[in-house]
């Protein structure tokens, strides 16, 4: 296996590029050799403000629109629900255990963000995706020294991938 991108368009302010798709399997590639993950599945969701901001409520508890979520599948936290999956045969494979989880980025908040910032959508959205991948994996920004980390992480992949300010 590799690491493999599944996405959809659920929105439609805007229709998404296939070179923007095809930025974002290299991101997901560069980021996971840079995490050393070779192998998983990311599902990438383009949402809009709407639909975003009734997630952030539900699973979040956070009454706003926000740029990006994550539902990492592969976590083992206290609040995540056991799945428990049986297999008939020794040639099947459990079909979530190479899912790494759900990104799901609002157009519209993206869209607004990168004009404040001042840079590409595209590299508005090829940074959001990189943020969620790392929450994925584990990473979070509580503290200054986490949100460096990630940080660094972030602009290091996405210098790699050409997608400067």
């Amino acid at each position: 296996m590799s690491l493999q991108l599944g996405w959809s368009n659920d929105q439609e302010k805007l229709e998404i590029p296939e070179d923007w798709i095809t930025k974002i399997e290299q991101l997901l590639q560069l980021a996971g050799e840079a995490e050393g993950i070779s192998d998983g599945e990311v599902s990438l969701t383009f949402t809009n403000d709407e639909e975003i901001h009734r997630l952030n409520r539900e699973y979040r508890g956070i009454d706003r629109p926000t740029d990006v979520l994550s539902f990492a599948m592969q976590e083992d936290g206290v609040d995540e629900l056991d799945i428990i999956f049986e297999v008939d045969s020794e040639d099947e494979q459990d079909p979530i255990s190479g899912m790494l989880g759900d990104i799901i980025i609002s157009v519209d908040t993206a869209l607004a963000q990168s004009e404040e910032y001042g840079h590409s959508l595209e590299r508005e959205i090829g940074f959001l995706f990189v943020h969620g991948f790392l929450h994925l994996i584990g990473y979070d920004h509580q503290d200054d020294e986490t949100e460096a980390e990630m940080t660094a992480k972030q602009e290091a992949i996405l210098q790699q991938a050409g997608l400067t300010r």
